[in-house]
């Protein structure tokens, strides 16, 4: 399965057009602001932001130097964008406390940067109970799915999981696993998953 790139996104039709927010057009927002308190409140709007557009375009997950290029950190009319510094600072403060960990580095650690990032606009646990409860609604329980029915199924093509990145729908198992809610069993390419 393929995951929602953002050069797919510049070239979506207008009829499902993004509507950025009043601060999006307002010129400090784009400028880091060196107060803490005033910096924290700006950070608090860049998530919400981030995490409304990744919603709305359906991404699971952001490269920052593709995510650069595109509205979301790019104001054309005001001339004005996010230097990848910035936004490496964004998205470290959606991954602190602060932020609540709506976000998570992608392959970080030592000596590797800080190129891509998990966007949570839900939660793996969230995603999980989602899955959880359309199971329940739907009389599926204690029947095998195989994991490209849960994502790609045409009975699924309503729900906001469908079309789910692969690794985040398995973190959203195995919280459902741990929880014994679930059992995931079979290959990698071949795997189903039984709700109880």
């Amino acid at each position: 399965m393929t995951t929602t790139t953002i050069a797919a996104i510049s070239s979506s039709d207008s009829s499902n057009a993004f509507t950025f927010p009043p601060s999006h057009s307002y010129p400090p927002f784009w400028t880091l602001q060196p107060t803490l308190s005033t910096r924290a409140a700006q950070f608090r709007k860049w998530a919400a932001l981030i995490l409304a557009y990744c919603r709305h375009q359906r991404l699971f997950s952001l490269t920052l130097t593709d995510a650069l290029q595109t509205p979301l950190f790019h104001n054309s009319t005001l001339h004005k964008r996010l230097t990848l510094g910035e936004a490496r600072e964004v998205i470290d403060w959606m991954c602190s406390k602060g932020g609540d960990g709506r976000a998570e580095w992608i392959g970080a650690g030592e000596g590797r940067s800080k190129e891509r990032a998990w966007i949570w606009w839900r939660s793996v646990e969230e995603w999980g109970e989602g899955i959880r409860e359309w199971v329940e609604a739907t009389g599926q329980k204690n029947t095998v799915l195989t994991l490209y029915e849960l994502t790609e199924g045409e009975s699924t093509v309503d729900q906001d999981f469908h079309g789910l990145d692969s690794e985040v729908l398995q973190r959203a198992l195995a919280v459902l696993v741990k929880r014994g809610k679930a059992q995931v069993f079979g290959s990698a390419d071949e795997q189903g998953v039984k709700f109880f």
